[in-house]
């Protein structure tokens, strides 16, 4: 008796842990842990939403409420760097260093920008960031400028099957990466208080023109200061005054930008607008009694 007792609660307990291993071994997957799912085009919306509410909270938890945005080319590297190379370049590779050694002088003028802008952001209250698309090239040198001074440096990056990849100079907490680049645009502009637009291809004129036009259309509830940096370059791709003649433009968009290539010019210009922004803050928030 006492052993058929014992065979029956070993035989129950058998049953028990074939039941429980069958229910594990077949329990479903949670959606939005279930990888194929969110790489497929019915996960579209929920990646989307992601990109758009990660970089928020991102930034909350990181006290950043302003930005200043630099834009320009993957491809430009330092003067330095370029003669380094020559070396032991041919061929190709010898005739695109060339090529690039005509803009190298932008990404010596970036990084100075994003470092003196970098220390002008360090003494400000209200959490104050430089931005860039994360990636080389003018990119890679205002991030670095902003590291130089230790100022917070965010990088927006953008996955590509070619040249864009983290650079080293980003701040680990504000490294970033999309999927989408309609929402990496936004980022780069929700927060912006001045953007700095270098020479570039067809992302930086894509970037630089989405810009304008939501300034040029009165999006933003303030003005925002606009560097084009390279008057050489600019005035060269673009004809901006036929774009007046011709009444595509009227001629005060013009005054929605300045052209320079002077580091100094282009830091007095972002700083004196946003100091003055800065105290008229400050003014109202007395006027409401908010300080």
């Amino acid at each position: 008796m006492a052993n058929r007792i014992i065979k029956t609660k070993k035989e129950s307990l058998s049953k028990n842990a074939k039941s429980a291993t069958k229910v594990k071994k077949n329990e479903p997957q949670i959606a939005y842990l279930d990888q194929q799912f969110l790489e497929g085009d019915a996960g579209r919306q929920v990646r989307i939403l992601s990109e758009f509410l990660a970089p928020g909270e991102r930034f909350a938890t990181e006290k950043i409420q302003n930005s200043i945005v630099f834009f320009g080319s993957a491809r430009t590297l330092p003067t330095d760097e370029i003669k380094k190379r020559k070396k032991k370049a041919k061929g190709k590779e010898l005739k695109r260093l060339k090529s690039l050694e005509n803009v190298a002088e932008y990404y010596d003028a970036a990084r100075n920008l994003a470092r003196r802008l970098g220390k002008w952001c360090n003494s400000q209250q209200n959490g104050f960031t430089i931005c860039t698309g994360g990636g080389p090239g003018i990119m890679e040198a205002g991030n670095r400028g902003a590291d130089d001074v230790g100022t917070p440096s965010t990088g927006l990056n953008i996955k590509l099957p070619f040249e864009q990849h983290p650079n080293p100079y980003i701040s680990d907490s504000l490294n970033m990466q999309f999927r989408y680049f309609f929402i990496r645009k936004f980022w780069f502009l929700h927060i912006a208080r001045a953007l700095i637009v270098f020479p570039g291809g067809f992302g930086t004129l894509d970037e630089m023109f989405e810009a304008l036009t939501l300034i040029q259309t009165r999006r933003y509830s303030e003005k925002v200061p606009v560097v084009i940096f390279g008057t050489h370059f600019w005035k060269k791709l673009i004809d901006w005054n036929y774009l007046v003649e011709t009444g595509m433009i009227n001629k005060e968009d013009l005054d929605l930008f300045l052209f320079t290539d002077s580091v100094d010019e282009a830091y007095e210009y972002i700083t004196q607008i946003l100091d003055e922004q800065e105290s008229d803050f400050e003014k109202s928030r007395r006027s409401f009694g908010v300080i």
